[in-house]
């Protein structure tokens, strides 16, 4: 199976062109069979140990287009000026490198290794920069990112006509790689690990035999540095270990970045759940209630002043309203059984003897030992069980209703202690822990269930399996995910990504330890369950992180159907518990509230036929049915000349494309062990009046924007007179152009479109029966009147449909009513649409009504896209005219007779 990609989503080439953006006024890219070097003729420079980007914007000309970027996707700009590199050098000085950064918030399992990976071809393609260095600060990073450059290779080739390019991963013992990256006159994609070039005495910074430094290679090309998950690297080393590279500038890529560098674009958690980019989250909290008869210690943690230590502890306490929880600071000799006011429970040697703060430890006087974040007691062995069991649960659901799509189901346990899945004997051989037998136990009592006994064919032992780090012996063992020791671990999980997802390969139930870090994920894990023994450290949003990227089926295809795009969360907790701390995470590092998007799995509903679909049960349904079920093609008819008219009269109105401004500075450089270091010695700036910018191929750069003729684009930019001004900015000229005319063309087509019926081609009833389906409270509307409507509920999506719903569940002029199925949609040049709602009104004659519910009915007011596929909405029910099918768009029920 192998995994496809689309070129076509709009967030990540809105991304994408924001960093292309930033460099207007660059040379653009000519190809190679025209070499030239000069300042105004190319991107590139030579130097003794290769070919290297080369910057010929000034900053005054990198701030401009900073702004104008900031303006266009923030509608203010943001910063003042270009934010330095700063960072204490070894003698704790504070050092500011003027080296250009640039932020890109994206959320995760968005695409952000995509987006990335496709700016480096982009950029290549409009300006010629060639050497581009990738840094990773881990282990499960780093191969994330290989994987990815091989799974897109073909993908890319593709759409940038095959240009050569290499990448290569840093490999210490390969060094002679380093030296074909800084000759080779192709793309060079270079993926290294911050750790292995962070300090003096890595094997890149060493003087070689030859005199050179195996780094000096890099830094000669002066690279595009793209920096994923920078948040891990904003440590002093770190910054300085950057810098050491030499870029050109750097590309910040992140979910969750800790500061934000010359933000240019942004993708936060909301926008992409409200979009859809990612899996919807629902929590199934398990709570344990209170069992007070059980001895219950929770180690909160070490409190530590000046004079003393105390373990904050979590107990039992007789309150004057029973018993209840409560957190108490314990120094050493504290009695729990005084403090819990004398609880029978704690009676039996519950004395602290001693507080290790170094070690984050607890003794009792009874010898009962526990570490920071442990528990005693609380049903902890019983609630995890519970958690395995409904994590089968909501697995085998999931698969059962999704295997005829093609669609397989994954499910991750993530645990504390590999000993609690693994064990070994004393001849090395390989126990089940209690999470395996536990697993086994349940998993063979749901394969006994009638609705899942043909649902597998495997033996139990195929379908789980545990990936661990594993020491030279082959033992698994705890790591935290960053060592060397974790390569065997990842290049199973990385590597083998699309075996996962082949239905054929019976691992369904992954078990892993430290893999809750960026980098681990699998589009097709719908369910997460975290098996802790002890309280995590991890916040909420890396444990959902690992499974909020969309699922593909078997053929490799995204899915994009949101009640298919649910990750379920089974969390030892509540849902209101998880779902709010999960909230304030997201709103305390992105500053956008979260509130009512987390779905509690409990609180749901089935969807159901409210009667069977006849035309003696439903006969206003069928009357409205008949009118509307007839499919459509369209064409588009529009005259060249028309097409010319309008975007000539567009460009006429471009603002005027003006030159950048150009900045000569001098340097004496010299290496050292803490990176370059230069003196200014010589800085002058002037109009670039007199530069003749060599003006690249006009018709090749359009028609890969836009699908049009040479001719015709002669005649636009020929009549449009503004032509002459390629010669003071072809870029800017181009990229202002290619927005006209695509403007243009895209009224036009849908203002020539026309469509016809298919004869004998309906929309089928079965749409109807696909809308039985379980969704949450939160998202329907029960229905009063059960004989004007199909559903026992209504779906919503905003609270306008609510209240369009209520009213046509109360208006006594509305006959019949119903949400248009999923499945019923209207083809255009930019997309499937499909309208909100079918009504049947009667006042004093009888009208049928197809409605589009929006919040403004002013057409200025919505985003360009809406409009265009409203417009053929309307063409498309303008053939049902004649049959008294009118198609509105509305913000109420009212506006059906406007």
């Amino acid at each position: 199976m192998k995994l496809k990609f689309s070129s076509t989503q709009a967030y990540q080439l809105e991304a994408i062109q924001s960093i292309v953006n930033l460099f207007e006024g660059q040379p653009l890219n000519k190809g190679d069979f025209e070499v030239s070097f000069a300042v105004e003729g190319r991107s590139l420079a030579l130097t003794n140990k290769g070919v290297g980007n080369k910057l010929v914007l000034s900053p005054e000309q990198l701030q401009k287009n900073l702004e104008k970027v900031q303006e266009e996707n923030f509608g203010a700009k943001v910063d003042d000026f270009l934010q330095p590199l700063v960072f204490n050098d070894k003698d704790n000085q504070e050092t500011s490198l003027t080296i250009p950064n640039f932020t890109v918030e994206m959320e995760t399992g968005t695409g952000k290794t995509y987006t990335y990976l496709r700016t480096i071809y982009e950029l290549n393609k409009v300006y010629g920069f060639k050497k581009f260095v990738i840094v990773v600060p881990s282990v499960a990073i780093r191969e994330g990112t290989l994987k990815n450059l091989e799974i897109t290779h073909e993908h890319f080739q593709g759409i940038y006509n095959n240009p050569p390019i290499n990448y290569t991963v840093y490999d210490s013992k390969k060094l002679a790689a380093l030296r074909s990256f800084a000759t080779a006159n192709s793309i060079q994609v270079l993926v290294i690990n911050i750790d292995s070039f962070a300090k003096d005495d890595n094997i890149i910074n060493q003087v070689r035999e030859t005199g050179v430094k195996p780094i000096e290679y890099i830094q000669s090309t002066q690279p595009f540095v793209i920096v994923d998950e920078p948040q891990n690297m904003e440590t002093d080393i770190r910054k300085r270990a950057i810098a050491k590279l030499n870029p050109l500038c750097i590309l910040r890529y992140s979910a969750t970045h800790r500061n934000l560098y010359n933000l240019v674009y942004k993708l936060d958690p909301v926008q992409a759940y409200d979009l859809g980019l990612v899996k919807q989250i629902e929590v199934d909290g398990i709570s344990t209630g209170e069992n007070h008869s059980a001895t219950y210690i929770e180690f909160e943690k070490i409190i530590k002043s000046k004079s003393k230590v105390k373990a904050q502890l979590k107990i039992y306490v007789n309150d004057k309203n029973g018993v209840k929880a409560k957190s108490i600071k314990c120094p050493v000799g504290a009695d729990l059984y005084k403090l819990s006011k004398e609880r029978d429970i704690y009676k039996d040697g519950f004395i602290i003897n001693s507080i290790n703060a170094e070690w984050g430890e607890i003794e009792f006087s009874n010898g009962l030992l526990l570490t920071t974040g442990h528990t005693q007691g609380g049903l902890t062995d019983e609630v995890m069980k519970f958690q395995i069991e409904r994590t089968i649960q909501k697995h085998f659901e999931k698969e059962r209703r999704y295997k005829s799509m093609g669609i397989k189901v994954l499910s991750l346990f993530f645990i504390d202690k590999v000993a609690n899945y693994r064990t070994y004997a004393a001849d090395g051989s390989p126990i089940k822990g209690k999470f395996a037998l536990w697993f086994e136990e349940l998993f063979a009592e749901y394969m006994a269930k009638p609705s899942y006994k043909d649902l597998y064919k495997f033996d139990v032992s195929e379908v789980h399996n545990g990936y661990f780090s594993q020491d030279k012996k082959g033992k698994i063992k705890d790591t935290k995910g960053n060592t060397k020791a974790d390569n065997s671990t990842y290049n199973l999980i990385m590597k083998d990504k699309e075996r996962l997802l082949d239905q054929g390969e019976p691992l369904r139930f992954i078990f892993s330890h430290s893999a809750l870090r960026e980098g681990w994920d699998n589009p097709n894990v719908f369910q997460i369950c975290t098996l802790n023994e002890s309280k995590s450290d991890l916040k909420k949003r890396q444990e959902i992180g690992r499974g909020l990227r969309l699922p593909v089926n078997s053929e490799g295809e995204r899915i994009f159907e949101k009640r298919i795009n649910v990750l379920t969360v089974i969390a030892n907790e509540t849902y209101a518990d998880f779902s709010a701390q999960l909230q304030k995470e997201i709103q305390e590092e992105t500053s956008v509230d979260f509130s009512g998007r987390i779905k509690n799995s409990r609180a749901k509903a089935q969807i159901k036929l409210s009667k069977e679909l006849t035309p003696q049960n439903c006969p206003e349904f069928f009357e409205l049915w008949d009118k509307i079920k007839h499919r459509t093609r369209y064409r588009v008819e529009y005259k060249t000349e028309d097409l010319i008219q309008a975007a000539v009269e567009a460009i006429k109105g471009m603002p005027p494309t003006n030159k950048p401004l150009l900045t000569a500075e001098t340097y004496q450089v010299k290496y050292s062990d803490t990176g370059i270091e230069g003196t200014k010695t010589d800085r002058k700036s002037k109009k670039t009046d007199n530069i003749k910018y060599l003006i690249p191929d006009i018709y090749g750069y359009i028609q890969s924007k836009i699908d049009l003729t040479r001719s015709t684009i002669y005649e636009i930019l020929i009549q449009s007179e503004r032509h002459t001004e390629l010669e003071i900015n072809p870029q800017l000229f181009l990229d202002n152009a290619i927005t006209c005319i695509r403007g243009a063309l895209n009224q036009l087509m849908i203002d020539g479109i026309k469509y016809h019926n298919i004869d004998g081609s309906y929309y089928e009833m079965q749409l109807f029966e696909n809308e039985e389906i379980e969704t949450y409270l939160s998202n329907l509307l029960e229905v009063r009147n059960t004989d004007k409507t199909l559903y026992n509920y209504v779906p919503i999506d905003s609270s306008v449909e609510e209240e369009f719903a209520k009213n046509c569940d109360v208006d006594d002029n509305v006959k019949f009513y119903f949400k248009l199925p999923r499945g019923f949609k209207i083809p255009t040049p930019i997309g499937n649409y499909n309208p909100d709602w079918a009504v049947i009104f009667d006042n004093d004659r009888r009208i049928y009504f197809v409605a589009e519910t929006k919040s403004s009915t002013d057409p200025t007011k919505r985003r360009v896209a809406e409009n265009l596929k409203i417009a053929c909405g309307e063409k498309h029910f303008a053939l049902f005219e004649k049959d008294d099918v009118k198609y509105r768009v509305v913000d109420s029920i009212e506006g059906l007779l406007k």
